[in-house]
């Protein structure tokens, strides 16, 4: 761990600033950008794509499945609901896992003043 209370701050430096600096932080904040953004991205694309189908592939989206009045694009936009339930699930999994233990560490170090 890196003890940036060592080094000095520098001049007008608030605690936040300090903690925001140290590798714990940074750390923290790679491992969450490193899955949150491809997963927004590959979400953003679905729903994209769903918009896109919807609006010029009307007759695709228009397929009926078998006798029934379900169509290809009702099962689309069923599963815009599936997938952010999914990713809600995998974020909460990986948070659980391999997140939130690091970033209560960091809290711990902030409030006993260790970092």
């Amino acid at each position: 761990m890196t003890d940036l209370s060592k080094e000095g701050p520098p001049p007008g430096e608030t605690e936040y600033q300090r903690v925001q600096r140290s590798d714990e932080f940074q750390g923290l904040r790679r491992a969450f950008r490193n899955f949150v953004f491809p997963m927004t991205a590959l979400f953003l694309a679905w729903y994209f794509v769903y918009v896109l189908l919807a609006n010029y592939a009307h007759d695709f989206m228009s397929i009926r499945l078998g006798d029934s009045n379900i169509t290809v694009g009702l099962l689309f936009g069923l599963g815009q609901f599936v997938s952010t339930f999914a990713i809600t699930m995998l974020y909460a999994r990986w948070a659980n896992k391999k997140f939130d233990a690091r970033a209560d560490a960091l809290r711990r170090e902030i409030e006993e003043g260790d970092l």
